[in-house]
């Protein structure tokens, strides 16, 4: 490594970066992350369990974890990347739960991930896009020491964020080892259009067909189902989530 995180953090030009990384629409992208960073990076977590609460959060870490833990079995030591980890609330308790692997989390927005990297978890941040994690891997690896491929990735509440979210289950393809899983859990389809302004979502949800299609393009093993309602505690609101596991058989 040539510098430390937060060395890079502070050096690095978002808008050339997502740029390098062929981000497929930067200027939206840039103005994701000027969200997050102003309205929610440091008080992520409490707007997360806020919204679930603590029940909620539970059960949608319960429920990635009997995903990655199901066959085939990871071996100990696996390398496991947390797509789109903001600030790692889903990421550490997850890691707590199965404390025998690696676990890296990739994010676009570098204050959450700054977030992250203060809880002192051991997990190992690095900044991204996902719709190139390769590039990103490879930009990251100036600063951390991150692998090539892992043997799980799993991605929360993220997807819906991405301006190009079939590119996404595309390059965790691409960077999954032979016979690694995959987990994605995000809201399906919803009307709710003040989530736009109120959280700097891009997509109001997912069809589960549109889902399981842009899965299938990429996994020979698609598994999706809708989880049972998990409310907004603090307006009344409430969207669906589902949940897709996907690997490649061969």
């Amino acid at each position: 490594m040539t510098t430390s995180f937060e060395e890079y953090i502070k050096s690095v030009d978002l808008q050339q970066l997502f740029k390098k990384l062929g981000a497929a629409n930067p200027e939206t992208l840039a103005k994701t992350v000027e969200h997050f960073t102003t309205k929610e990076a440091k008080k992520r977590d409490k707007i997360v369990l806020c919204y679930f609460g603590e029940n909620g959060v539970n059960r949608i870490v319960e429920a990635i974890t009997e995903r990655l833990l199901s066959a085939p079995k990871l071996r100990k030591g696996s390398n496991i990347l947390d797509l789109g980890a903001g600030s790692g609330l889903f990421t550490a308790k997850i890691a707590e739960l199965i404390p025998n692997f690696n676990f890296y989390a990739m994010d676009a927005t570098p204050a959450m991930l700054l977030a992250l990297a203060k809880k002192k978890v051991g997990i190992t941040p690095f900044l991204g896009v996902a719709e190139n994690i390769e590039a990103s891997i490879k930009e990251a690896k100036t600063y951390a020491e991150t692998p090539d491929k892992f043997d799980a990735v799993f991605s929360t509440l993220m997807l819906h964020h991405s301006t190009k979210p079939e590119k996404v289950f595309e390059n965790i393809k691409k960077i999954l080892k032979k016979h690694g899983k995959a987990v994605i859990l995000d809201l399906c389809e919803h009307k709710f259009e003040e989530f736009k302004t109120e959280m700097g979502d891009i997509h109001l949800g997912f069809k589960l067909d549109d889902v399981r299609k842009m899965a299938e393009e990429y996994f020979s093993e698609v598994e999706i189902e809708k989880m049972p309602v998990i409310g907004c505690h603090c307006s009344g609101r409430s969207a669906e989530i589902f949940i897709v596991s996907m690997r490649n058989a061969s």
